[in-house]
């Protein structure tokens, strides 16, 4: 099969002939028909994580059909189509996953990162961590919802009550997310890049309520904030923004340094969480409510050989929505 091979961190990714994987027997082989591109990909390649296996396969949003299934895999069908997430395994006898916290299992495999994931023609899943799809949309605007959408929603989920939130950088999570609260009745305050008129023009148009950039205040105290974007200096401004008593949630999986800042930010029982991972029952309620709401996902193609360009866009910030590999076209 052909997979983008990532050999060494800081170096753009390879495209090879690669053997197919062979399911174990708590796995099943799928057939990859597209793969989302997620900021965490990018940590990965720019070294911003602890190191992964190398050589690895990224990629850890995937849309795909079973192609062949485990001895001891179960509830699947040659044909199914199913959904490949970032959580890829646990160890399920630890306190965490005993207690229903397998996101912080200590011994957990993370698609993409300890197992190969998506950016190639076929991948292996277990199947007790796969999600069917039954959405009447093409695939290319089903990936991102397996990360982008579930940990967004981990996120929201934190948020409680909450009415009036924040959403500090306008892309991908956020997108499908404002989509969500909208849903709820929430009311969403869009903060992005300074001078991104075009993405504060995207969150109006999906019902935020008032954009504007990250420098700037709300006209009106928020009941919580949720910080997708990887910019620590964006959590002093984030806590004046909050009302007292108000929830301060950071949903990426790595942030840049956070700055001092004084304790009276703080001080009101103002809260910062952080979300690590997700749990299948995250994704499983996610998926049931995008599938209710009808949450559309802004995605741009690129093709498996345009990886490393994908790549390149998400960090350069040109993209609007999510960027998704297409692979079975």
């Amino acid at each position: 099969m052909r997979a983008q091979i990532l050999k060494e961190i800081g170096l753009p990714l390879v495209l090879e002939e690669v053997s197919k994987p062979s399911p174990t027997s708590d796995q099943v082989l799928i057939r990859v028909h597209a793969c989302g591109l997620c900021r965490t990909d990018l940590h990965i390649v720019d070294g911003e994580l602890p190191p992964p296996k190398l050589p690895l396969i990224l990629g850890h949003q995937i849309v795909g059909e079973i192609e062949k299934i485990g001895s001891d895999a179960t509830g699947y069908n040659i044909g199914d189509k199913v959904g490949v997430p970032w959580l890829g395994q646990t160890c399920g006898k630890c306190p965490y996953c005993l207690a229903g916290r397998e996101n912080l299992c200590d011994n957990a495999i993370f698609t993409g990162f300890s197992r190969n994931g998506g950016f190639a023609e076929y991948c292996v899943a277990h199947f007790r961590y796969i999600f069917p799809l039954s959405f009447p949309v093409a695939d290319l605007n089903i990936a991102p919802l397996l990360c982008a959408g579930m940990i967004g929603y981990r996120a929201l989920k934190m948020a409680g009550r909450a009415k009036k939130i924040g959403f500090y950088g306008f892309g991908s999570s956020a997108h499908l997310l404002l989509q969500v609260a909208r849903a709820q009745g929430k009311e969403i305050y869009a903060f992005t890049r300074p001078n991104d008129t075009e993405g504060q023009r995207s969150a109006l148009k999906l019902g935020a309520k008032w954009a504007g950039d990250s420098e700037m205040m709300p006209p009106e105290p928020l009941d919580a904030a949720i910080i997708f974007a990887s910019v620590g200096a964006l959590i002093p401004g984030a806590l004046k923004a909050l009302c007292k008593g108000g929830i301060l949630i950071t949903a990426g999986i790595h942030m840049s340094d956070i700055p001092s800042f004084s304790y009276n930010l703080l001080w009101g029982e103002r809260v910062i969480r952080s979300v690590a991972h997700l749990t299948r029952e995250d994704g499983e309620e996610f998926l049931t409510l995008a599938r209710n709401t009808k949450v559309h996902a802004e995605a741009t193609s690129y093709r498996l050989e345009e990886v490393n360009m994908a790549l390149d866009d998400l960090r350069q910030g040109r993209l609007s929505g999510s960027a998704v590999i297409s692979i079975l076209t």
